[in-house]
């Protein structure tokens, strides 16, 4: 029987995730597997991934022959590199022991690579918040002038006009006080 690991899809329309199974090679995308060994969720930033490593290891060691995708989700949770270490010991390169030490030196190498891109990306997000933010000020400040300029042409088109009220007023006023004497 040819082994596959590959993905099943789940999850709702528009929202997909995987289960990472063991399946024949003839069975359909979402049939019959032998075993779910993880599951992948690429709609996180970055995607998520459950895996049982041992098992995983178990498959690929046994000869299941992974998809393209699962082949990098493999690679990257560390799969490959400990069955290429496991292949170094049994033609006696070097110790069980070196083998844990440079599997746990990859593995950390990997974990400080995974916190900068997430520190980076923090910042980065916090970065375009601030210049959002600088860009409203601006334009709030921009607003305000205009309105505060704005009222200021009201008040003085509408002192002239008053004043005119008032000395109309007086001017007839005048020749009437002119016409009693």
């Amino acid at each position: 029987m040819a082994t596959k690991i590959r993905l099943q899809r789940r999850g709702r329309k528009g929202y997909a995730f995987y289960s990472i199974v063991i399946a024949d090679s003839r069975a359909p995308r979402d049939g019959k597997f032998t075993e779910k060994i993880g599951t992948y969720n690429p709609n996180t930033n970055p995607a998520t991934v459950d895996l049982n490593f041992e098992r995983a290891l178990r498959w690929v060691l046994v000869g299941a022959q992974p998809t393209d995708t699962v082949r990098n989700i493999l690679s990257g949770e560390g799969v490959y590199m400990k069955k290429h270490l496991l292949g170094g010991i049994a033609k006696g390169a070097f110790s069980e022991a070196e083998a844990e030490a440079r599997f746990e030196a990859w593995k950390k190498n990997k974990q400080s690579g995974l916190e900068t891109l997430k520190a980076k990306q923090e910042e980065a997000k916090k970065n375009e918040t601030k210049i959002r933010l600088d860009v409203e000020k601006k334009i709030n400040e921009e607003k305000a002038k205009a309105l505060a300029e704005k009222k200021a042409a009201e008040k003085t088109v509408s002192v002239p006009i008053e004043t005119e009220v008032q000395e109309a007023p007086a001017a007839t006023e005048q020749p009437e006080s002119v016409a009693a004497e």
